[in-house]
């Protein structure tokens, strides 16, 4: 391939690490600048439903996804008892974040991409050929925090698990190695402090959920997995302003209800192709960035609107009750809210 011209990703969250990794491979001259390190722990579910075989495809995703426990069910748990249990209308791999950004690091590397870390790049620094995929944008008003930890020797009733409690609920999900994935999102709790391995069973209680406090407790919780972020805001899609911007950084999608992990992917999917032809200088920057935003629009995304017309609820009181009534009568409609905020299920 002639290398024409070079790209820059800022941001080595999935969206950036998977782009540049097919970039790379493909034989263009992709930069990749990290404000810090990497692999390193990150709040995330770790749970990858609504990934499609043809994004897998498109970035040569299958090496670096091999091992993932494959996950088939779920149940919601509330008020100390399972209240819904479900086949999820397709599995869902789960592999810890750490796991899954060295693979991708080492690829990247060994495709001759260049790899900078504790590189941080200004707002002002918009040029041709950049594209932001640095994570969620924080909202110091936002009283939601984010806790994540992994687990050993904690058994699930179902592959995926959802707790939901008193201002915050928590999901835990098998990945590789027999490991459970326990993430959870909260109303901050200013007095609420503890070592770091504690600290997230100790939330867990508070929102009464004591029970499930108490398992994973009694587990093998690994404090090198930790991980913690505050000032979460699922509502907003930042505007463009002269970036072109991929995955989190132009929309977080609320976790409950959303697929984060498949739809950075596909934004890096999605970018691919127009960035390999400005790289090979078949086509200007202009027109890229175009086609880019274009492709990754999330305002007009409807599985974004749905996931945020349905996550308050699951945070409010009356919300719950409406949601357990729903699944305590079989009345639920799961399917169609799997497909209002994942997308269709692929074809088998």
């Amino acid at each position: 391939m002639s290398r024409e011209n070079p790209i820059t990703i800022i941001g080595g969250g999935l969206a950036g690490l998977a782009l540049g990794n097919a970039l790379a491979r493909a034989g263009a001259t992709v930069t990749l600048c990290e404000a810090g390190l990497l692999p390193r722990p990150r709040v995330c579910g770790e749970f990858i439903s609504g990934l499609k075989p043809a994004t897998v495809a498109r970035l040569g995703l299958a090496e670096h996804l091999r091992g993932a426990a494959m996950n088939h069910t779920t149940g919601w748990h509330a008020g100390g008892r399972l209240r819904w249990t479900a086949e999820l209308p397709e599995p869902a791999p789960g592999l810890s974040r750490r796991t899954l950004e060295a693979r991708l690091v080492e690829s990247f590397v060994a495709a001759d991409g260049e790899l900078r870390l504790n590189a941080r790049i200004t707002d002002a620094e918009n040029t041709n050929g950049r594209i932001w995929a640095a994570g969620r944008r924080a909202d110091a008003a936002s009283p939601w925090l984010g806790l994540k930890i992994h687990c050993r020797n904690l058994s699930l009733g179902q592959d995926l698990e959802l707790h939901l409690g008193r201002g915050g609920y928590v999901g835990a999900a098998r990945i590789e190695d027999g490991r459970v994935n326990i993430c959870g999102l909260f109303r901050a709790r200013p007095n609420l402090r503890g070592p770091r391995e504690t600290l997230l069973a100790a939330y867990v209680a508070a929102c009464g959920l004591e029970d499930f406090a108490e398992r994973i407790a009694n587990g093998e919780p690994d404090s090198v997995s930790v991980a913690a972020v505050s000032g979460l805001d699922f509502t907003h899609t930042w505007q463009n302003e002269g970036r072109v911007s991929l995955g989190d950084h132009q929309a977080a999608i609320p976790p409950y209800t959303g697929h984060g992990m498949a739809m950075a992917l596909e934004h890096a999917a999605a970018a691919l192709d127009p960035l390999l032809e400005y790289a090979r200088g078949q086509q200007a920057w202009p027109h890229t960035a175009q086609t880019i935003r274009r492709a990754v629009a999330t305002g007009r995304d409807p599985r974004l609107r749905w996931a945020r017309t349905l996550h308050p609820w699951l945070l409010h009181p009356l919300g719950q009750s409406l949601l357990l009534t729903l699944a305590d009568t079989r009345l639920l409609p799961f399917k169609f809210l799997y497909h209002a905020t994942h997308g269709e299920p692929a074809a088998a």
